[in-house]
């Protein structure tokens, strides 16, 4: 049996940076906090904190006391939750992604040209909540081809669109198109994460040449779920899993080729741990 392995599977360069700096932070003093989970991964959030990392819940109530290390995750926070912090005297370490900074400052700096500010991605998600926190005005976000076909803007307003990192390429693009055809100017930002996009691209071309394709992420991840979707349009025996206890060899019986991807919240000790199971 043949398997084959996505060479950007596993941690991104925002994820990375994250939890070296939250390590880093934690051997010099503990307790240390991330401004909810680091990254969605619950076994990596587990190992932190048995260094003593621990994740803050959201809300002011959790950081109000002040006097507390706080790291902002790669996902970054609104504009208000970081004065709030700092105003309460908290220490703050901002290991937001270089990526989703510079959403940050499109949206701040395009919103204050009174331009009507578009989000493609999740609202619930946490990366798409900090972002609409930079912005001097509301905020509509769209998070697929339907949305996009019943949009419609504040008359007269320029259009900001910008996308959550982990947004589908080809959908933003085709959204991109339908906003544009109903005759709006638009500002389009193409601001989907390099990595992201390879990730996509590359697991597209593995599970369209395999019997089986296992796609390796937490329960929460975003952009897993994404590579999921991507997989299983072309892979119908396209399988989750969060670590290798998942993994029923039984299922894969006579099978020639498997694929293997990983999402960026997905350290490389689990993604080996999946590779070794099917190759025994």
């Amino acid at each position: 049996m043949e398997i084959i392995l996505a060479k950007s599977a596993g941690f991104c360069f925002g994820v990375r940076r994250a939890v070296d700096m939250a390590r880093a932070l934690a051997k010099e003093r503990t307790p240390v906090y991330t401004y909810g989970p680091i990254i969605h991964n619950e076994n990596v959030v587990a190992d932190l904190e048995e260094k003593g990392i621990f994740s803050l819940d959201t809300v002011r109530a959790s950081y109000a006391g002040g006097d507390k290390d706080i790291i902002i995750r790669s996902h970054g926070v609104a504009k208000s939750v970081l004065e709030d912090m700092k105003q309460a005297g908290n220490r703050i370490t901002d290991a937001t992604c270089p990526f989703v900074k510079k959403i940050h400052k499109i949206v701040s700096e395009h919103s204050a040209k009174g331009e009507q500010i578009v989000i493609f991605g999740s609202k619930s998600h946490p990366e798409v909540e900090g972002i609409m926190g930079w912005s001097d005005g509301p905020c509509i976000v769209i998070s697929d081809e339907n949305e996009a076909d019943d949009f419609t803007a504040d008359n007269g307003k320029e259009l900001c669109i910008v996308a959550q990192t982990t947004f589908l390429y080809k959908k933003f693009q085709v959204m991109v198109e339908i906003i544009q055809k109903k005759g709006y100017n638009v500002y389009a930002f193409n601001t989907i994460c390099n990595a992201t996009e390879e990730r996509q691209r590359e697991a597209a071309q593995i599970a369209s040449q395999v019997d089986v394709m296992l796609v390796i992420g937490g329960r929460n991840s975003s952009n897993s779920a994404k590579l999921y979707q991507i997989c299983k349009k072309l892979c119908p025996r396209t399988f989750f899993l969060q670590t290798a206890d998942d993994l029923d060899l039984s299922d894969f019986l006579s099978i020639d080729k498997i694929g293997i991807t990983a999402g960026a919240s997905t350290p490389n000790y689990i993604i080996k741990e999946v590779q070794t199971k099917c190759q025994k």
